[in-house]
Parts: C-alpha cells; structure tokens; sequence
C-alpha cells in the first residue's frame, strides 16, 4: 500500500536547471573555465554543487580543497537565489499534485539542491508545509547517483510514521538520469518526468510521464 512520495526538486517541482546550468558558468567563468550545456546535461546534471565544482576543476586539472569548493558553492549561491527571488517558475500542475498528494500520503523532498534553497522555493510557491522530510545536500555526504538521499529520506519518513514504511511502500519522481540510478539503487520505484530529458533517456525508470499530472498514485 503506498504510504509516501519521495520528490526530487530541481527538474520536478521547479524548473532551475537552466538556472543552475547559468550561475555555475557565470562562477567558473570568473576562473577562467567554461561548462557548456551539452557537458551539463551529460555529466553534471544531478550532481549537488559540490560535486560539479570538484568535478569541473579536477577536469581542468585544478587541484582544490574543501574550504574552496565551498566558496564557489557559496558565491553561485549567492547569485541563484538573487536570480530567483525575481524569476520563481514552478511546473504546471505540481502544487495542486503536491496539495492533492499531501491529504493522503507522506511527502518527502530527496535532493542535490541545497536546503535554503529549497526552503526559499517552496515558500514561494505555497506548499512547504505539504512536505513532512526534506533531505538536502547539508544532509549527505555523496550525492545522486548514490542512493544515500533516498535511504535517508525512507529513514526520516520513518521516524514520523505510525505505521512501518518499506521501499515497496512509496515511489520516487525524478527527472534526471543520476536520479533514477539512484532510486533503483536504493530499490525504489522511480517514475520519470520528461521535464529535462527525452523518454529515450529515461528508460531505466520503472514509469515515463510528460508531467506529474499524469501520475495517478492511486495505481502506484
């Protein structure tokens, strides 16, 4: 019986892959390095910042420490949410899905993204208190597509839940391929939006929709 959704953010919910696909290059232009859309979306797209920006960098054959990476974390921080706070765009039918969802299951957000982030995103739209869980990149130390989100996420579901919740209790919708190597790592069913990839890429989930208005959780 399905007791929770776990939702991934960026490609699901709000539409900021070509956002963070910007501010990554606006910061690693400023070294003198370039990442274009088509290595983004074949590479670095699911990655959490830490990991595109060590990723990038060693790439180009630069050695880095922690304390570096976090800075340009936190300069292309800086720059989304300035962009954000004027250009907030969330998908077509994900608030009256979530709203919808939230009356009879758990909610949980698994995601790259970093928490104030998403906090800031979802308090715009008007649905942060439809989500009980929120496992963001603070909480884990690898992102997609090592499955610790999503075991994280079960786990904190969990603990709030009244009754047990097993892998074969909820489901996860993601859009990126990272993503869904990561639910079927965790052994979760995974439903794929076709927000950012074509239904040729997303194969390896278990279901393909174009929007989460085609998700019918009743027959999950």
């Amino acid at each position: 019986m399905l007791k929770a959704i776990i939702f991934d953010f960026d490609g699901v919910i709000t539409d900021s892959e070509p956002v963070h696909l910007k501010m990554f290059q606006k910061v690693l232009g400023e070294m003198g390095l370039t990442i274009s859309e088509k290595d983004y979306y074949e590479i670095y797209l699911g990655m959490d910042d830490k990991g595109c920006f060590s990723t990038v960098l060693k790439s180009n054959g630069i050695d880095s420490n922690s304390e570096h990476i976090q800075s340009l974390i936190d300069k292309k921080t800086e720059y989304l949410m300035d962009y954000i706070r004027d250009n907030l765009f969330i998908y077509p039918g994900v608030v009256e899905f979530i709203e919808t969802s939230s009356e009879k299951y758990l909610l949980a957000i698994a995601s790259g993204a970093l928490r104030h982030e998403i906090e800031f995103i979802l308090e715009g739209a008007g649905i942060r208190p439809a989500f009980d869980i929120i496992v963001s990149a603070e909480d884990v130390s690898e992102g997609k597509p090592n499955p610790e989100c999503f075991n994280k996420a079960l786990e904190r579901l969990n603990e709030i839940s009244s009754q047990q919740i097993t892998t074969a209790d909820c489901f996860i919708i993601e859009d990126s391929i990272a993503g869904i190597e990561a639910a079927k790592a965790a052994g979760i069913r995974c439903v794929a939006v076709t927000n950012t990839y074509g239904r040729d890429r997303l194969k390896m989930a278990d279901i393909v929709v174009n929007s989460v208005t085609d998700i019918d959780p009743e027959v999950m």
